[in-house]
């Protein structure tokens, strides 16, 4: 579904998410398997599921991840060798995908969710508020950050510890201290014109749309992997219906009376929105 939202009016957006084959910290992280679903398809889930994005573009070097991300609902960009390399960034591989679009004269989007495959546990109300933050606050570019309380420290040129964000000496309580969040890298939203002026994800006016810390974890480090898996765990707990795939295409029962009194009812013929027929009866 496309956006229709009053807010967001006719703007049309889009998301990309990328996702090349290397990674030196856990290989192959893009198709690493997470709880039954490879780590790709729960960032094209959380995109499609949005009713304000009209198109889902995976940017890859890798036939495997093209295969996955078609598989699970998104489009494709084939990313060319020399901007899929450990120092190639990730807003070279947005401009590689926009200037694919004009190649293909296909419309530009008004905006750009730019989504990182490492934040399995987003979902897609998360990717809704940092649109409507954006656009809410009429800011240029947005991105997702959860709350911090830490005390950060420093070492200066003598090894001595100094504080960042507070005053060792006169020490607040958390609830004293100024507001203050991290980055959780999961989420960056920006207008396409501005995006393609400046080559960089945040310009002009920028917001924080603020995620829940349990949904703010990254898979970094093999460590990661083990806390999102009980994480994820937690999510479905909490929504049964989650890994449901949509739309769906039949529900098969049997009759072992789970979901009957071990009796069914049927008309032969019955055709769905056509006429009446006679009724039958019929038991296991």
């Amino acid at each position: 579904m496309k956006n229709n939202n009053s807010d967001i009016g006719f703007l049309d957006i889009i998301t990309i998410i990328p996702a090349r084959g290397g990674s030196k910290g856990i290989p192959r992280k893009n198709l690493l398997n997470l709880c039954g679903f490879p780590l790709l398809s729960y960032t094209i889930k959380a995109s499609t599921g949005s009713d304000y994005i009209s198109r889902t573009i995976v940017s890859t070097d890798d036939s495997e991840i093209a295969s996955i991300a078609i598989k699970y609902g998104a489009e494709v960009v084939i990313r060319p060798p020399d901007i899929s390399g450990d120092e190639a960034s990730s807003e070279s591989a947005l401009l590689h995908v926009l200037q694919t679009l004009i190649d293909r004269n296909e419309k530009i989007p008004d905006i750009i969710v730019f989504l990182q495959c490492t934040s399995p546990l987003m979902i897609t109300e998360d990717i809704d508020n940092a649109i409507k933050t954006m656009l809410g606050k009429k800011a240029d570019s947005c991105l997702s950050v959860s709350p911090s309380h830490s005390f950060l420290w420093k070492e200066n040129s003598e090894e001595h510890a100094e504080g960042i964000n507070h005053v060792p000496r006169f020490r607040k309580r958390r609830q004293d201290m100024e507001p203050q969040y991290r980055e959780n890298g999961a989420i960056y939203v920006m207008k396409t014109d501005g995006f393609l002026k400046v080559r960089h994800r945040f310009f002009g006016k920028t917001a924080l749309s603020v995620m829940p810390p349990e949904r703010s974890w990254e898979i970094d480090e093999s460590f990661d992997v083990l806390v999102i898996e009980q994480l994820l765990k937690q999510q479905d707990r909490d929504q049964p219906v989650s890994r449901i795939p949509y739309p769906l295409g039949a529900i098969i029962f049997d009759f072992d009376g789970v979901f009957t009194d071990n009796h069914v009812f049927y008309r032969p013929g019955w055709q769905r929105n056509g006429p009446m027929s006679s009724w039958g009866t019929g038991w296991e």
